[in-house]
């Protein structure tokens, strides 16, 4: 895929419409089912939603990580920097993959090969998409390792990934994934095996990085405080349907859908005590008919129950809800007020 050049203002990455299937001896698996969303040039978007909500597999989609067969996308668009990248075979993904889209996953030890050494992971990813001799590659990896807080990288570039804690680990994968400085990093669950020390460190590691090469991120978390401290816009999936979007501001203080308040509901230090979600999310392969959350949703109707999922609406600016009580006809009221004393006061402004 060749690089283009496109307004500032064109998102860099936008999901249109996106539904990506699993055939299984059972059924059909609908894994992300229909979903819309963009990532612009500089920002910072969320995925959040529980397990199974179809979070990782929205990431996948991008460029087609997931085994085909079984998964397919089945209708819909990926668009990077305004070029379709839905219709492109294996060959012409891999010319972006690890390129100007960089991925980073949950799991570091699975992430990298324990028979190679760290640099010789780096160099390769490097080798993969640029052709420099293998002492720039060498000089590079050392690079790469000192930026992303590899003390005495210039040695330690030889060591094996057993060498390395956890957290070390995880910096080593983050520069294996910026090794052709992307235009785009996913990040799926990044943090989530580490401690909350390291995990903080991981976050700030990544912002700087942003920063100092302008990337975008996708970051895929079931984590909110992680969304509060390095967010800027966020989209709540459930039941591979989006739920909720907005700025992480407005979403942590006025959340709009129930499933969103639901989440919110069950962090610690919110003003009441925890409240856990009742019930189960849905099954893929057979999801209620009419809104996804209504089985779980104290607020269903027998209307929520009917039907397809609502269309997203424009409550206010930039903020979004799937719910049928901001359709016409409906009354939001109903839903009652929400909000906790500085409840967006962590999240990023």
């Amino acid at each position: 895929m060749s690089r283009t050049i496109h307004s500032d203002d064109a998102p860099l990455l936008e999901i249109d419409n996106l539904h990506t299937h699993f055939e299984t001896e059972t059924g059909t698996v609908r894994a992300v089912d229909g979903i819309s969303f963009t990532v612009d040039r500089g920002e910072t978007v969320c995925l959040v939603g529980e397990s199974g909500s179809g979070k990782s597999v929205t990431s996948e989609s991008i460029t087609r990580l997931f085994h085909s067969p079984p998964g397919k996308i089945v209708e819909g668009d990926v668009r990077f920097d305004g070029e379709s990248v839905t219709a492109l075979d294996e060959s012409e993904l891999q010319s972006i993959r690890g390129g100007r889209i960089g991925y980073v996953f949950q799991n570091p030890q699975g992430a990298l090969n324990p028979v190679y050494t760290a640099g010789q992971q780096i160099v390769e990813a490097i080798d993969l998409h640029h052709d420099v001799s293998s002492a720039e590659a060498r000089d590079r990896a050392i690079d790469l390792l000192d930026r992303v807080g590899i003390p005495e990288a210039a040695t330690r570039v030889d060591d094996y990934p057993h060498e390395f804690s956890g957290g070390m680990k995880q910096r080593v994968v983050i520069a294996m994934a910026l090794a052709c400085e992307p235009d785009l990093l996913v990040a799926d669950e990044p943090t989530t095996a580490l401690d909350v020390t390291i995990q903080s460190q991981i976050l700030d590691l990544l912002r700087e990085l942003q920063d100092e090469m302008e990337m975008s991120i996708l970051l895929v978390t079931h984590d909110l405080g992680v969304v509060a401290e390095i967010a800027d816009r966020v989209v709540v999936m459930y039941g591979g349907k989006v739920m909720e979007r907005g700025g992480v501001y407005d979403v942590f203080e006025t959340p709009k859908h129930p499933y969103t308040r639901a989440l919110l509901d069950c962090l610690p230090g919110r003003g009441d005590a925890m409240e856990p979600i009742s019930g189960s999310p849905p099954d893929p392969l057979d999801p209620p008919s009419g809104c996804r959350f209504h089985p779980r949703c104290p607020h269903a109707t027998a209307d929520c129950r009917q039907g397809e999922q609502p269309p997203e609406v424009e409550i206010e600016r930039g903020l979004e809800a799937s719910c049928l009580f901001y359709q016409s006809g409906y009354d939001a009221d109903e839903l009652g007020d929400w909000s906790y004393e500085g409840a967006g006061g962590g999240a990023r402004r």
